[in-house]
């Protein structure tokens, strides 16, 4: 007994071991994180050191790291958002599946196969590898960008199709069955589990996790968080549905729950962790004899398969009008067989619709077609010239928000920031590719395009918004813009960045509500510091710069109001009436300040500009 304790803590020391080793080494030398769990895998395995000799046993354990992914997936996606997807899931990815699935068969085919054999070969290589896909979406901050969300699309149609494909292996099989479920009772059952789901999600989860929370016990809110995703999932696959696509709907229905984020922290560790144990299987899974033994057959299938699919998908999403780098990205990206094609191959051999080298030949095309994933990507990615900043077309805005901001630079940063953490929605534009790549990196979903173009604001939802933040440097296309959506939508609050007073002006005239002069406050807060190392009591001081920074504001909106940009400001008889009574006015109150006990003064309103 403790020699069988011993051997089973030896290989879970092995699988952490070469994770730690390997994925680190891997994402040094530029090959990703994927391609390090997959060659980890294959040294400790069956064919490697002998390690772990059970790959179908991890890869079982593993996917609930699939399971949980899909679950914080869903927990970013309202039911709003996933309805506005709906053509997505069910048009862009049944076209996908269909195509990909007949020209496949035909390509089977020309191996020497049977039509019904060559139909569970490409069924089982036409699903896509949900932990591969979203392993690599993940790293690059791309789930919820719009070409990540179409693919998210596929995969979740993909799933749908799990109950159907089985059925069709049932129909093919050979063998008689005195009694079985027809097809529609099978349909009605999972549609039944769905609905019992979704109002299992929508009514009860929320109340009772709030009353866990009250419970002050983290560990509790942990293992409930676990039971959502396992229970749900459970209740998919029982209902002859994938646990991922149960897990998903979880996610979905707690989207709008106020423990979103606390639950995504207590899955976070686990997905992580399985997830990569999901890859280390499938390198262990890589059955070298029967690769060293139909080595041309196994090679020559991977190819015509993931060339064939990946050319089905690069069509599809054109057609889609997908750009031409976007359709390619996701042609090598989602070209692999899936982790669903080991549970169609299984069930199809136990029918007796195909035979056992059939399997073993497939299983290791599909594996060895993940293994080759990362590797195209990472030569994609080196071999293809970077587009020059003119070439590139400005993002599809898949997601409007009431406040848009316009520029990410010093200014906009802040200003995102102040909002975003005080929980408010924005929809956010830059021109720089290398600003709007890093923010969605960190997490802050970016959309590149100039926003001096009409078309692009109202695309980014310039008509329905609340409130318009212009914060580019570049005070022309500034008043332009500040002009523009005071023309299409009267109702809008406009704050907008002024270089200085002369822009602040012509910002006001244009239609803006407020405008900020974009180093006048800077410049308050150093006069301030002047008074204070000047020997001025910092209270006095603070209530001097307090009263300047209003009286100026105030005395700048009174001045746009007598602006003529064909006069220069000393110029302009009325500007300098106006200077001067606020000048004079300012000098006297500040003294005022200056001689009180405690000092105060009465806030100036602005005047209507």
């Amino acid at each position: 007994m403790a020699a069988e304790g011993a051997g089973d803590l030896i290989r879970v020391v092995a699988l952490l071991g070469a994770a730690v080793v390997a994925v680190p080494l891997f994402k040094r030398i530029g090959l990703g994180s994927v391609l390090g769990y997959l060659a980890a895998g294959l040294v400790i395995g069956p064919f490697g050191l002998h390690i772990i000799n059970d790959p179908q046993a991890i890869i079982h354990l593993a996917e609930f790291g699939v399971v949980m992914f899909l679950f914080v997936i869903g927990l970013e996606m309202k039911p709003s958002h996933l309805w506005s997807l709906r053509r997505q899931i069910f048009g862009l990815g049944s076209l996908q599946v269909v195509i990909s699935a007949v020209l496949m068969t035909v390509v089977a085919t020309q191996f020497g196969l049977s039509w019904e054999v060559a139909f569970v070969c490409s069924s089982g290589f036409v699903l896509t590898s949900t932990a591969i896909v979203m392993q690599v979406l993940g790293e690059r901050k791309a789930l919820s960008t719009k070409p990540g969300q179409k693919i998210v699309s596929i995969l979740l149609f993909e799933d749908l199709l799990i109950v159907p494909l089985l059925a069709v292996i049932t129909f093919l099989s050979p063998f008689e069955r005195e009694s079985q479920i027809v097809w529609w009772q099978s349909a009605l059952i999972a549609m039944v589990a769905l609905g019992a789901l979704v109002f299992i999600g929508r009514f009860i989860l929320n109340p009772v996790f709030k009353i866990l929370a009250n419970s002050k016990a983290r560990e509790v809110m942990t293992a409930a968080a676990l039971f959502v995703v396992l229970g749900s999932g459970l209740l998919m696959e029982e209902a002859g549905l994938s646990m991922a696509m149960g897990s998903f709907v979880a996610g979905v229905m707690l989207s709008e729950s106020s423990f979103r984020h606390q639950l995504e922290a207590d899955i976070e560790p686990f997905r992580g962790l399985l997830l990569g144990l999901f890859f280390l299987g499938v390198g262990m899974s890589l059955n070298l004899d029967v690769v060293i033994e139909n080595w041309s057959l196994i090679l020559l299938g991977v190819i015509s398969l993931m060339l064939t699919k990946g050319l089905c998908i690069y069509l599809v999403a054109r057609v889609a009008k997908s750009s031409h780098k976007t359709a390619l990205e996701r042609a090598f990206l989602m070209a692999q067989g899936g982790e669903f094609a080991f549970v169609l191959f299984a069930a199809a051999t136990s029918e007796g619709v195909i035979d056992q080298t059939v399997n073993a030949n497939m299983t290791a095309i599909v594996v060895l077609s993940m293994v080759f994933t990362p590797i195209i990507l990472i030569l994609y990615e080196k071999l293809m010239p970077k587009p020059k900043t003119d070439d590139i077309q400005p993002d599809e805005i898949d997601e409007q928000h009431p406040i848009l901001i316009l520029g990410m630079g010093r200014f906009g940063q802040i200003v995102n920031d102040l909002l975003r953490l005080s929980g408010y929605d924005t929809t956010v534009v830059d021109l720089d590719p290398t600003m709007i790549k890093g923010f969605n990196d960190y997490g802050i979903k970016s959309y590149f395009g100039d926003a001096s173009r009409p078309e692009f604001l109202i695309a980014a939802g310039l008509e329905k918004a609340d409130l318009l933040v212009v914060a580019i440097n570049n005070p022309a296309q500034a008043n332009q813009i500040v002009h523009f959506a005071r023309e299409i939508n009267p109702r809008i609050k406009i704050i907008a960045r002024a270089f200085d007073r002369f822009d602040t002006f012509a910002l006001y005239q244009a239609g803006a509500d407020d405008v900020i002069r974009e180093t006048f406050d800077s410049a308050v807060r150093a006069g301030k510091r002047a008074l204070i190392n000047l020997g001025m009591a910092p209270k006095m001081a603070k209530a001097v710069s307090q009263y300047y920074f209003d009286a100026d504001r105030h005395e700048v909106a009174l001045m746009s109001q007598v602006y003529d940009p064909d006069k220069g400001i000393f110029k302009n008889p009325a500007m300098v009436d106006i200077a001067r009574e606020c000048d004079q006015k300012m000098a006297e109150n500040i003294q005022e300040i200056l001689l009180s006990t405690e000092p105060k003064y009465e806030e100036l309103e602005e005047p209507e500009a």
